[in-house]
């Protein structure tokens, strides 16, 4: 009986091996607190540049607007798009190689492989179907198609890291399916699921896993 505590710490550390060779653990909570913050950023800088400060999406808010307006408008929200999903990229990426450096982690490994291949397939797939609708100009669909498929993404990769992104994945198809249904609302949905919910969940992330 001596030797119980000894007992219990080898089995700790056996699962604790166990569990970072089946699941990426260095995703950092602080990536999802930025990236929240840069789609509110966006957000606001699309309503004010793009969308004459309108926060709700009116059938015939665009209907005054010259076929080269139109096409700037789109240009000018794809492109911003682009960039906020780039430096939320470039800046989840960043976080988590930090933290995996603080927990002599290694980044790329199979398991980050297969956590990347889960989350590109519903994403790219996603990125088609609004690339489909940006050229035949259904605008309405848009916004609420990146909830759902991102959230499909989340839960998709949710075997290969923390239990936790299943949850947000969830709530992020709700947001994108209440999105559908009030498409009048799709910016304030897009805010709460890519900005509010990221701070959140990112933020609950950090206190659990990285403090």
């Amino acid at each position: 009986m001596e030797n119980k505590p000894e007992y219990i710490e080898d089995l700790r550390i056996i699962k604790k091996v166990m569990e970072e060779s089946s699941r990426f653990l260095s995703l950092s909570g602080l990536s999802g607190v930025f990236a929240g913050l840069i789609a509110l950023a966006g957000a606001v800088l699309a309503v004010f540049a793009f969308l004459d400060g309108n926060f709700i999406l009116s059938d015939g808010m665009l209907s005054g607007k010259s076929p080269q307006e139109l096409n700037m408008i789109k240009v000018g929200l794809t492109l911003l798009a682009v960039f906020v999903l780039a430096l939320s990229i470039a800046l989840s990426i960043w976080f988590s190689w930090r933290n995996a450096v603080k927990k002599s982690q290694r980044m790329w490994t199979p398991v980050s492989r297969k956590l990347l291949t889960n989350l590109l397939v519903p994403l790219v797939t996603g990125g088609l179907i609004i690339t489909i609708f940006l050229l035949h100009n259904e605008w309405h669909y848009i916004l609420s198609s990146m909830l759902i498929f991102y959230g499909l993404s989340l839960v998709s990769a949710t075997k290969f890291t923390y239990n936790d992104i299943f949850y947000l994945g969830l709530i992020e198809i709700f947001s994108g399916l209440a999105a559908t249904a009030l498409p009048a609302f799709g910016i304030i949905f897009w805010s709460f699921g890519f900005g509010l919910l990221h701070i959140v969940y990112g933020l609950l992330l950090y206190r659990k896993y990285e403090r």
